[in-house]
């Protein structure tokens, strides 16, 4: 549901989109270019984008680098989050992560299971937060991208969206690290 303040001003974010796949291409990357469609009509920045076999350490590593990058608000991976041998987004996030932010994984699965039933709790989705970048895991499929974006994250993502947003907490997501005084 849309609580949208427009008395705010909208804030762009800067977005990195990694689609994790062993077989997709930037040709058929499908789920990839949704993605990137609906953060850059909702105003927002894509700052960079990969496309990544699902391997542990150049996921880690990805991340890392984006994490690292100060002009990276936030990073959407696609792919990778199911339940077979190959799927490790999840462990790489493990690997980089400060912060779960258990509400994501929670509240995607449950849009999900509207739509799929309880095929949805094959999804290891989830949102965590990491060098004060906000990290989201989404299932491969399109489908999975749009109900992540449209549902949950095109409002989180919205400095005007309420009672409350993820981009207002953006200032403090570091607080940990500033001396006390």
């Amino acid at each position: 549901m849309s609580r949208i303040d427009e008395s705010k001003p909208f804030v762009a974010v800067n977005i990195a989109v990694l689609t994790v796949s062993d077989t997709r291409t930037a040709a058929n990357d499908t789920s990839g270019d949704a993605l990137c469609g609906r953060i850059t009509e909702a105003g927002h920045h894509v700052a960079a984008r990969s496309l990544l076999r699902d391997d542990t350490d150049q996921i880690e590593a990805m991340l890392r680098q984006w994490i690292a990058d100060r002009s990276i608000d936030v990073v959407i991976t696609t792919g990778g989050t199911g339940v077979t041998g190959r799927d490790v987004t999840p462990e790489a996030f493990e690997r980089v992560l400060e912060k779960r932010i258990e509400g994501f994984g929670e509240l995607f699965r449950m849009i999900s299971f509207a739509k799929i039933g309880t095929s949805t709790m094959q999804s290891r989705a989830l949102g965590a937060v990491a060098g004060g970048t906000y990290l989201f895991a989404l299932p491969g499929s399109t489908g999975a991208v749009k109900d992540g974006w449209d549902e949950i994250l095109r409002w989180q993502l919205d400095a005007r969206h309420r009672p409350c947003n993820l981009v207002e907490l953006m200032p403090r997501l570091q607080e940990h690290l500033r001396p006390a005084g």
